[in-house]
Protein backbone atom coordinates (compact mmCIF):
# COMPACT_ATOMS: atom_id res chain seq x y z
CA UNK A 1 0.00 0.00 0.00
CA UNK A 2 1.40 3.36 -1.03
CA UNK A 3 1.70 5.91 1.77
CA UNK A 4 1.52 9.54 0.66
CA UNK A 5 2.14 12.58 2.82
CA UNK A 6 -0.13 15.41 1.64
CA UNK A 7 1.19 18.73 2.92
CA UNK A 8 -1.45 21.45 2.90
CA UNK A 9 0.34 24.76 2.30
CA UNK A 10 -2.31 26.84 0.57
CA UNK A 11 -3.04 29.29 3.38
CA UNK A 12 -2.43 33.02 3.41
CA UNK A 13 -1.28 33.20 7.05
CA UNK A 14 -3.30 36.38 7.63
CA UNK A 15 -3.33 36.12 11.43
CA UNK A 16 0.46 36.27 11.49
CA UNK A 17 0.55 39.31 9.20
CA UNK A 18 3.31 40.29 6.81
CA UNK A 19 3.70 40.12 3.05
CA UNK A 20 4.75 36.46 2.81
CA UNK A 21 2.50 33.57 3.93
CA UNK A 22 3.89 31.88 7.03
CA UNK A 23 4.63 28.58 5.30
CA UNK A 24 7.30 30.33 3.22
CA UNK A 25 8.89 32.30 6.04
CA UNK A 26 12.24 31.07 7.37
CA UNK A 27 12.61 29.47 10.75
CA UNK A 28 15.99 28.17 11.85
CA UNK A 29 17.39 29.11 8.46
CA UNK A 30 14.83 27.23 6.31
CA UNK A 31 11.28 27.93 5.11
CA UNK A 32 8.58 26.44 7.34
CA UNK A 33 7.26 24.42 4.39
CA UNK A 34 10.65 22.85 3.76
CA UNK A 35 10.88 21.71 7.39
CA UNK A 36 7.45 20.07 7.10
CA UNK A 37 8.29 18.30 3.84
CA UNK A 38 11.75 17.13 4.96
CA UNK A 39 10.23 15.44 8.01
CA UNK A 40 8.02 13.39 5.69
CA UNK A 41 10.68 12.68 3.08
CA UNK A 42 12.96 11.21 5.75
CA UNK A 43 10.41 8.70 7.04
CA UNK A 44 11.08 5.20 5.68
CA UNK A 45 7.39 4.23 5.39
CA UNK A 46 6.34 7.25 3.34
CA UNK A 47 6.55 6.54 -0.38
CA UNK A 48 5.81 9.98 -1.75
CA UNK A 49 5.15 13.56 -0.68
CA UNK A 50 2.73 15.92 -2.44
CA UNK A 51 2.20 19.59 -1.63
CA UNK A 52 -0.94 21.68 -2.05
CA UNK A 53 -0.29 25.39 -2.59
CA UNK A 54 -2.44 28.48 -2.97
CA UNK A 55 -3.06 30.40 -6.16
CA UNK A 56 -0.08 32.56 -7.07
CA UNK A 57 2.29 30.74 -4.69
CA UNK A 58 4.12 28.52 -7.19
CA UNK A 59 7.34 30.57 -7.31
CA UNK A 60 7.56 30.75 -3.52
CA UNK A 61 6.89 27.02 -3.21
CA UNK A 62 9.41 25.99 -5.84
CA UNK A 63 12.09 28.08 -4.16
CA UNK A 64 11.28 26.65 -0.72
CA UNK A 65 11.23 23.06 -1.97
CA UNK A 66 14.22 23.16 -4.32
CA UNK A 67 15.82 19.73 -4.61
CA UNK A 68 13.13 17.86 -2.63
CA UNK A 69 11.14 14.97 -4.22
CA UNK A 70 7.62 16.37 -3.94
CA UNK A 71 6.10 15.64 -7.32
CA UNK A 72 3.97 18.11 -9.23
CA UNK A 73 2.62 20.89 -7.02
CA UNK A 74 -1.16 20.81 -6.54
CA UNK A 75 -3.17 24.03 -6.55
CA UNK A 76 -5.62 24.32 -3.69
CA UNK A 77 -8.97 26.08 -3.35
CA UNK A 78 -10.73 28.71 -1.28
CA UNK A 79 -11.31 26.59 1.83
CA UNK A 80 -9.08 24.00 3.43
CA UNK A 81 -11.51 21.25 2.39
CA UNK A 82 -11.17 22.34 -1.25
CA UNK A 83 -7.38 22.14 -1.02
CA UNK A 84 -7.41 18.73 0.66
CA UNK A 85 -9.86 17.32 -1.88
CA UNK A 86 -7.76 18.57 -4.76
CA UNK A 87 -4.83 16.77 -3.19
CA UNK A 88 -6.80 13.56 -2.65
CA UNK A 89 -7.92 13.51 -6.28
CA UNK A 90 -4.29 13.82 -7.37
CA UNK A 91 -3.30 10.89 -5.12
CA UNK A 92 -6.37 8.74 -5.94
CA UNK A 93 -5.56 5.71 -3.75
CA UNK A 94 -3.55 4.27 -0.88
CA UNK A 95 -2.92 5.75 2.58
CA UNK A 96 -2.65 9.47 3.08
CA UNK A 97 -1.16 11.54 5.90
CA UNK A 98 -2.78 14.97 5.70
CA UNK A 99 -0.48 17.49 7.36
CA UNK A 100 -0.43 21.24 7.94
CA UNK A 101 2.65 22.99 6.59
CA UNK A 102 2.40 25.27 9.63
CA UNK A 103 3.39 22.32 11.87
CA UNK A 104 6.97 22.02 10.63
CA UNK A 105 8.54 19.64 13.14
CA UNK A 106 6.90 16.23 12.88
CA UNK A 107 8.57 13.51 14.99
CA UNK A 108 9.10 10.14 13.32
CA UNK A 109 7.43 8.19 16.12
CA UNK A 110 4.15 10.09 15.69
CA UNK A 111 3.97 8.87 12.09
CA UNK A 112 4.74 5.34 13.26
CA UNK A 113 1.87 5.46 15.76
CA UNK A 114 -0.58 6.85 13.20
CA UNK A 115 0.15 4.19 10.60
CA UNK A 116 -0.06 1.47 13.24
CA UNK A 117 -3.45 2.70 14.51
CA UNK A 118 -4.85 2.99 10.99
CA UNK A 119 -4.76 -0.80 10.59
CA UNK A 120 -7.82 -1.13 12.84
CA UNK A 121 -9.71 2.13 12.13
CA UNK A 122 -10.91 4.35 9.33
CA UNK A 123 -8.61 7.13 10.46
CA UNK A 124 -6.08 8.07 13.13
CA UNK A 125 -5.10 11.44 14.60
CA UNK A 126 -2.47 12.60 17.10
CA UNK A 127 -3.80 14.27 20.22
CA UNK A 128 -2.40 15.94 23.31
CA UNK A 129 -4.25 16.17 26.61
CA UNK A 130 -5.60 19.51 27.77
CA UNK A 131 -3.47 20.62 30.69
CA UNK A 132 -5.26 23.82 31.72
CA UNK A 133 -8.40 24.13 33.80
CA UNK A 134 -11.34 24.73 31.47
CA UNK A 135 -14.44 26.75 32.16
CA UNK A 136 -17.52 28.32 30.59
CA UNK A 137 -18.94 31.74 31.13
CA UNK A 138 -20.30 34.92 29.58
CA UNK A 139 -20.09 38.65 30.14
CA UNK A 140 -16.59 38.34 31.54
CA UNK A 141 -17.75 36.14 34.40
CA UNK A 142 -16.72 32.52 34.92
CA UNK A 143 -19.80 30.30 35.07
CA UNK A 144 -18.87 26.67 35.56
CA UNK A 145 -15.87 24.40 35.15
CA UNK A 146 -15.60 21.93 32.29
CA UNK A 147 -14.42 18.37 32.82
CA UNK A 148 -11.20 18.07 30.81
CA UNK A 149 -10.68 14.33 31.28
CA UNK A 150 -12.08 13.47 27.85
CA UNK A 151 -10.86 16.56 26.03
CA UNK A 152 -7.90 16.66 23.67
CA UNK A 153 -6.23 19.04 21.29
CA UNK A 154 -6.12 17.43 17.86
CA UNK A 155 -2.98 17.83 15.75
CA UNK A 156 -1.78 16.80 12.30
CA UNK A 157 -0.65 14.74 10.43
CA UNK A 158 -3.84 12.70 10.29
CA UNK A 159 -3.87 9.28 8.66
CA UNK A 160 -6.66 7.91 6.46
CA UNK A 161 -7.34 5.58 3.58
CA UNK A 162 -7.75 7.89 0.59
CA UNK A 163 -11.03 6.35 -0.54
CA UNK A 164 -12.50 6.66 2.98
CA UNK A 165 -11.63 10.35 3.25
CA UNK A 166 -13.03 11.08 -0.21
CA UNK A 167 -16.21 9.21 0.79
CA UNK A 168 -16.42 11.24 4.01
CA UNK A 169 -16.24 14.50 2.08
CA UNK A 170 -18.94 13.29 -0.28
CA UNK A 171 -21.16 12.39 2.67
CA UNK A 172 -20.45 15.43 4.84
CA UNK A 173 -20.07 17.93 1.98
CA UNK A 174 -17.41 20.54 1.41
CA UNK A 175 -17.51 22.60 4.54
CA UNK A 176 -15.17 24.88 6.46
CA UNK A 177 -14.00 22.13 8.83
CA UNK A 178 -10.62 22.93 10.34
CA UNK A 179 -9.39 19.35 9.97
CA UNK A 180 -10.25 16.02 8.36
CA UNK A 181 -11.16 14.12 11.51
CA UNK A 182 -14.34 16.19 11.90
CA UNK A 183 -15.34 15.31 8.32
CA UNK A 184 -14.74 11.62 9.00
CA UNK A 185 -16.82 11.74 12.19
CA UNK A 186 -19.64 13.60 10.43
CA UNK A 187 -19.73 10.77 7.88
CA UNK A 188 -20.03 8.18 10.66
CA UNK A 189 -16.52 6.77 10.35
CA UNK A 190 -14.28 5.68 13.22
CA UNK A 191 -11.17 7.73 14.05
CA UNK A 192 -8.55 6.47 16.50
CA UNK A 193 -6.35 8.69 18.63
CA UNK A 194 -2.62 8.29 19.22
CA UNK A 195 -0.22 10.23 21.38
CA UNK A 196 0.75 13.54 19.80
CA UNK A 197 3.79 15.69 20.49
CA UNK A 198 4.47 19.30 21.61
CA UNK A 199 6.73 19.62 18.57
CA UNK A 200 3.56 19.57 16.44
CA UNK A 201 2.18 22.83 17.79
CA UNK A 202 0.87 24.99 14.96
CA UNK A 203 2.50 28.28 14.00
CA UNK A 204 -0.23 30.92 14.00
CA UNK A 205 0.83 34.01 15.96
CA UNK A 206 4.13 35.85 16.50
CA UNK A 207 4.28 34.26 19.97
CA UNK A 208 4.05 30.80 18.35
CA UNK A 209 6.95 31.76 16.11
CA UNK A 210 9.14 32.76 19.03
CA UNK A 211 8.26 29.56 20.86
CA UNK A 212 9.12 27.44 17.82
CA UNK A 213 12.46 29.19 17.39
CA UNK A 214 13.24 28.49 21.04
CA UNK A 215 12.23 24.82 20.75
CA UNK A 216 14.25 24.43 17.59
CA UNK A 217 17.28 26.01 19.17
CA UNK A 218 17.07 23.68 22.17
CA UNK A 219 16.88 20.61 19.92
CA UNK A 220 19.97 21.56 17.91
CA UNK A 221 23.62 21.25 18.78
CA UNK A 222 26.45 23.02 16.98
CA UNK A 223 29.11 20.90 15.33
CA UNK A 224 32.43 21.87 13.79
CA UNK A 225 34.41 19.92 11.20
CA UNK A 226 37.90 20.32 9.75
CA UNK A 227 39.01 19.48 6.24
CA UNK A 228 42.40 19.41 4.53
CA UNK A 229 43.48 18.56 1.00
CA UNK A 230 46.57 18.83 -1.16
CA UNK A 231 47.31 18.29 -4.86
CA UNK A 232 50.58 18.48 -6.74
CA UNK A 233 51.04 20.42 -9.95
CA UNK A 234 50.99 18.21 -13.03
CA UNK A 235 50.36 18.70 -16.72
CA UNK A 236 48.84 21.79 -18.25
CA UNK A 237 46.38 24.27 -16.78
CA UNK A 238 43.94 25.73 -16.10
CA UNK A 239 43.29 24.58 -12.55
CA UNK A 240 39.98 24.26 -10.72
CA UNK A 241 39.96 26.14 -7.44
CA UNK A 242 36.79 26.71 -5.43
CA UNK A 243 34.67 25.69 -8.39
CA UNK A 244 36.28 28.27 -10.67
CA UNK A 245 38.60 27.57 -13.61
CA UNK A 246 41.72 29.69 -13.06
CA UNK A 247 44.21 30.18 -15.91
CA UNK A 248 47.61 28.76 -15.02
CA UNK A 249 50.54 27.25 -16.84
CA UNK A 250 50.27 24.00 -14.88
CA UNK A 251 47.34 21.84 -13.85
CA UNK A 252 46.79 19.80 -10.69
CA UNK A 253 47.12 16.03 -10.37
CA UNK A 254 44.10 14.15 -9.09
CA UNK A 255 41.54 11.45 -9.88
CA UNK A 256 38.75 14.06 -10.05
CA UNK A 257 39.30 17.67 -11.13
CA UNK A 258 41.68 18.10 -8.12
CA UNK A 259 39.87 21.12 -6.65
CA UNK A 260 41.66 21.36 -3.30
CA UNK A 261 39.32 24.02 -1.92
CA UNK A 262 36.10 22.13 -2.60
CA UNK A 263 37.66 18.89 -1.38
CA UNK A 264 38.66 20.51 1.90
CA UNK A 265 35.16 21.94 2.43
CA UNK A 266 33.58 18.59 1.57
CA UNK A 267 35.70 16.80 4.17
CA UNK A 268 34.92 19.48 6.75
CA UNK A 269 31.18 18.94 6.22
CA UNK A 270 31.49 15.17 6.39
CA UNK A 271 33.43 15.64 9.62
CA UNK A 272 30.73 17.86 11.13
CA UNK A 273 28.08 15.22 10.60
CA UNK A 274 30.26 12.23 11.48
CA UNK A 275 29.92 10.85 7.95
CA UNK A 276 33.47 9.75 7.29
CA UNK A 277 35.59 11.42 4.65
CA UNK A 278 35.60 12.17 0.94
CA UNK A 279 37.60 9.04 0.16
CA UNK A 280 34.87 6.81 1.59
CA UNK A 281 32.13 8.43 -0.46
CA UNK A 282 34.10 9.01 -3.65
CA UNK A 283 37.01 6.52 -3.68
CA UNK A 284 39.73 7.23 -6.25
CA UNK A 285 39.62 3.54 -7.17
CA UNK A 286 36.13 4.06 -8.65
CA UNK A 287 36.40 4.97 -12.35
CA UNK A 288 33.11 6.90 -12.36
CA UNK A 289 34.81 9.74 -10.42
CA UNK A 290 37.74 10.08 -12.84
CA UNK A 291 37.82 13.73 -13.89
CA UNK A 292 34.57 14.42 -11.99
CA UNK A 293 33.65 17.98 -11.11
CA UNK A 294 34.18 18.49 -7.38
CA UNK A 295 30.98 20.48 -6.99
CA UNK A 296 29.25 17.06 -7.14
CA UNK A 297 31.14 16.00 -4.02
CA UNK A 298 30.30 19.19 -2.16
CA UNK A 299 26.61 19.08 -3.11
CA UNK A 300 26.47 15.46 -1.96
CA UNK A 301 27.95 16.29 1.46
CA UNK A 302 25.57 19.23 1.91
CA UNK A 303 22.62 17.09 0.82
CA UNK A 304 23.43 14.37 3.34
CA UNK A 305 23.50 16.92 6.14
CA UNK A 306 20.18 18.46 5.10
CA UNK A 307 18.58 15.02 4.72
CA UNK A 308 19.38 14.52 8.40
CA UNK A 309 17.73 17.81 9.30
CA UNK A 310 21.01 19.71 9.63
CA UNK A 311 21.67 23.36 8.87
CA UNK A 312 24.94 24.57 7.40
CA UNK A 313 25.85 27.84 9.10
CA UNK A 314 29.28 28.79 7.79
CA UNK A 315 32.35 27.55 5.92
CA UNK A 316 35.81 29.11 6.10
CA UNK A 317 38.54 28.09 3.65
CA UNK A 318 42.24 28.95 3.57
CA UNK A 319 44.05 28.25 0.30
CA UNK A 320 47.81 27.77 0.73
CA UNK A 321 49.80 28.45 -2.43
CA UNK A 322 52.59 30.54 -3.87
CA UNK A 323 50.84 30.42 -7.23
CA UNK A 324 48.43 31.22 -8.71
CA UNK A 325 47.43 34.35 -6.81
CA UNK A 326 44.01 33.85 -5.26
CA UNK A 327 43.21 37.52 -4.63
CA UNK A 328 41.88 38.34 -8.12
CA UNK A 329 39.56 35.31 -7.98
CA UNK A 330 38.46 35.48 -4.33
CA UNK A 331 35.07 37.05 -4.99
CA UNK A 332 34.19 34.61 -7.78
CA UNK A 333 35.21 31.62 -5.63
CA UNK A 334 33.12 32.88 -2.72
CA UNK A 335 30.10 33.33 -4.96
CA UNK A 336 30.50 29.86 -6.47
CA UNK A 337 30.94 28.08 -3.13
CA UNK A 338 27.86 29.86 -1.75
CA UNK A 339 25.92 28.81 -4.84
CA UNK A 340 26.92 25.15 -4.54
CA UNK A 341 26.01 25.05 -0.84
CA UNK A 342 22.85 27.16 -1.27
CA UNK A 343 24.13 29.66 1.31
CA UNK A 344 24.39 33.42 1.45
CA UNK A 345 27.79 34.80 0.55
CA UNK A 346 28.07 36.13 4.10
CA UNK A 347 28.19 32.48 5.20
CA UNK A 348 31.30 31.74 3.15
CA UNK A 349 34.84 32.96 3.84
CA UNK A 350 37.71 32.55 1.36
CA UNK A 351 41.23 33.33 2.49
CA UNK A 352 44.67 32.72 1.01
CA UNK A 353 48.21 32.61 2.31
CA UNK A 354 51.67 31.35 1.44
CA UNK A 355 54.27 29.43 3.43
CA UNK A 356 56.95 32.06 2.83
CA UNK A 357 58.85 29.80 0.45
CA UNK A 358 58.94 26.83 2.85
CA UNK A 359 57.65 23.32 2.22
CA UNK A 360 56.14 21.86 -0.95
CA UNK A 361 53.82 24.81 -1.52
CA UNK A 362 56.72 27.20 -0.96
CA UNK A 363 58.69 25.30 -3.60
CA UNK A 364 55.70 25.67 -5.95
CA UNK A 365 55.14 21.93 -6.12
CA UNK A 366 51.42 22.08 -5.43
CA UNK A 367 48.49 23.68 -3.60
CA UNK A 368 46.93 22.89 -0.21
CA UNK A 369 43.69 24.01 1.40
CA UNK A 370 42.19 23.71 4.84
CA UNK A 371 38.57 24.34 5.74
CA UNK A 372 36.41 24.72 8.83
CA UNK A 373 32.66 24.16 8.66
CA UNK A 374 30.01 24.89 11.26
CA UNK A 375 26.61 23.21 11.21
CA UNK A 376 23.65 22.63 13.49
CA UNK A 377 22.06 19.21 13.82
CA UNK A 378 19.31 17.71 15.94
CA UNK A 379 20.57 16.04 19.08
CA UNK A 380 21.36 12.36 18.51
CA UNK A 381 21.12 12.78 14.72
Amino acid sequence: MTVTALIVAAGKGERLGGDVPKQFRPIGGKPVLRWAVEAMVRHPLINQVRVVIGAGQRDLAEAALSGLPVGELIEGGVERSDSVLNGLMAIAEGTVLVHDAARPFCPTDVIDRLLGALEGCDGAVPVVAVADTLGKGSGGVLDEPVDRKQLFRVQTPQAFHVEDLIYAYEEAGRNSATDESTVMLAAGLKVATVEGDPMLEKLTTPADWSRAEAILSSRFVSRTGLGFDVHAFEGEGPIMLGGIAIPHGRGLAGHSDADVALHAITDALFGCAGLGDIGQHFPPSDPQWKGASSDLFLKHAAGMIRERGGIIDHVDVTIIAEEPKVGPHRSAIRTRVAEILELGENQVSIKATTTEGMGFTGRREGIAAQAVASIRMMRNA
